[in-house]
């Protein structure tokens, strides 16, 4: 049974960095697409960044300035690098997971959360200004 542990969340100020981390059991990273997505508070869900199978990344909007995505197959964690972050960071960050056999061939639709399988319970960002 595929089980994901997001953590690394917190409370920072504004400018600062967070670097978050989604564990995974029952599952291979290798095997697997990867996203991290996050809901701000009264907002939907959405996508933030996403890595392929074999680690091509791709992001939501212009995140790639301050937002890095990377995983390490061999310990089985996703990681989302956080940097300069605006209070408009603040939101439930979630990691998620997709086999890679069905991962979408357009790299830009694994940041639409419909697509993954497998999610984690969130860790909490809060950014004050």
């Amino acid at each position: 049974q595929v089980q994901l542990v997001e953590s690394g969340g917190g409370s920072v100020q504004a400018g600062g960095s967070l670097r978050l981390s989604c564990a995974a059991s029952g599952m291979t990273y290798s095997s697997f697409c990867m996203g991290w997505f996050r809901q701000p508070p009264g907002k939907e869900r959405e996508g933030v960044a996403a890595i392929d199978h074999d680690g091509t990344t791709h992001y939501a909007d212009s995140k790639e300035e301050r937002f890095s995505i990377s995983k390490d197959n061999a310990k089985n964690t996703l990681y989302l690098q956080m940097n300069s972050l605006k209070p408009e960071d603040t939101a439930m960050y979630y990691c998620a997971a997709v086999p890679s056999s069905f991962c979408p061939s357009m790299g830009w639709v694994l940041l639409q959360a419909s697509n993954y399988w497998y999610w984690g319970q969130g860790t909490q960002v809060t950014v004050s200004s």
